[in-house]
C-alpha cells in the first residue's frame, strides 16, 4: 500500500517547521538571545515528530479484512512457523476458514527463522468433563513466509 498521505503531509510540515526553527536557534546563539537554549530542544523535538511522521507513514500497512471473518486473538505463536488463534464459543462453523486466512494474512513475519510454510491454525477448548479440557482445530492455513500482506493485498 502506499504511504499514508495524512501523514507524509504531516511529516513534510512538520520538517518545513524544523528547518525555519533551526534557523531561528542559530540566530539565537548568534545574537545571544537567552532563549537559544530552549530553542534548541523545540527544534530538536520538531525534527524527531517530522522523521516519525515520515517512518510511520512509509512502513504502515493496514490489516487485511476477509469477507466472513471474525477477529480473534493469537494466544501462541513460536516465532518460526506456527501460530494458534483462539475462536470464540459462538463462532459459527462457515467463519471458521476466513477467520483462520485473516489472521494468516495479518501475519508480520520479520524475524521468522523457519524459511518455509507458516501454519496457522483455529482452535477453540472444549470441555470433556469437569476440569478437564481438550483443543478441538477448527481450521488450518498455511502461509508462505517469503510472501508479505502487501503482496497478498495486491
Amino acid at each position: 500500500m502506499a504511504a499514508d498521505p495524512i501523514l507524509l503531509e504531516a511529516g513534510t510540515w512538520l520538517g518545513v517547521a524544523s528547518g525555519v526553527l533551526a534557523v531561528l536557534t542559530i540566530a539565537g546563539f548568534l545574537s545571544r538571545w537567552g532563549i537559544r537554549f530552549r530553542l534548541v530542544g523545540i527544534t530538536s523535538f520538531t525534527a524527531l515528530l517530522a522523521l516519525s511522521c515520515l517512518a510511520f507513514a512509509i512502513s504502515y500497512n493496514p490489516r487485511v479484512s476477509v469477507p466472513g471473518a471474525v477477529q480473534v486473538p493469537v494466544v501462541f505463536d513460536n516465532g518460526t512457523d506456527l501460530v494458534i488463534a483462539a475462536a470464540p464459543a459462538d463462532l459459527p462453523d462457515e467463519a471458521a476458514a476466513p477467520t483462520a486466512e485473516q489472521v494468516a494474512r495479518n501475519l508480520r513475519g520479520g524475524g521468522r527463522g523457519s524459511g518455509g510454510e507458516i501454519r496457522v491454525r483455529l482452535r477453540r477448548v472444549e470441555a470433556v468433563q469437569p476440569g478437564l479440557a481438550r483443543p478441538v482445530v477448527l481450521a488450518e492455513t498455511t502461509r508462505e513466509e517469503a510472501s508479505s500482506s502487501l503482496d497478498d493485498a495486491a
